[in-house]
């Protein structure tokens, strides 16, 4: 696998597998029917931003995440970051290769920290991954995602030193 800058031309392939993961409801608190058009506006980062997909052998878009300024200002200093697996390649290691990839850039380009700003509370892999990779939890938000199982659940603030 390797991670590369995605493309425009990326997008028909991340669709399928972002259209199934907000439309599932369990991770992103994003349109539940929300069109591709959007999703593309707002998934595929434009410079000084990035969104890279990570790619098998023969090319298949297996996962992709997108990097940025957390916030803009005196806020510019710390990176924030989202990532989309494609379910059919869940517990391969493209999400820690892809948190990896993220955490590099960040490091690269200067900024002192990054930090996500609404991880689901129950989406224990995501946390796991995160935590196992230095990121702590600096506060949740009760309730602040609405699960289509579990209800309201709190979203997690995670933050990591670079």
């Amino acid at each position: 696998m390797r991670i590369r800058e995605a493309t425009p031309e990326d997008w028909p392939a991340i669709w399928p597998f972002f259209q199934t993961v907000v439309a599932a409801g369990e991770t992103f608190p994003y349109p539940l029917d929300m069109p591709s058009e959007l999703g593309r506006e707002w998934w595929m980062h434009s410079a000084p931003d990035r969104t890279v997909v990570a790619v098998d052998e023969d090319g298949t878009v297996l996962g992709t995440a997108n990097m940025n300024r957390n916030r803009p200002g005196n806020g510019g200093h710390v990176a924030s970051a989202s990532y989309l697996v494609d379910p059919a390649h869940h517990g391969k290691g493209i999400g820690r290769a892809l948190v990896e990839y993220t955490l590099d850039w960040a490091r690269r380009a200067g900024f002192r920290a990054m930090q996500f700003n609404a991880v689901v509370a129950n989406n224990h892999h995501a946390v796991k991954l995160y935590r196992s990779l230095g990121f702590e939890i600096v506060g949740t938000v009760p309730e602040a995602f609405h699960h289509p199982v579990d209800g309201y659940v709190g979203l997690h603030v995670m933050h990591r030193p670079l």
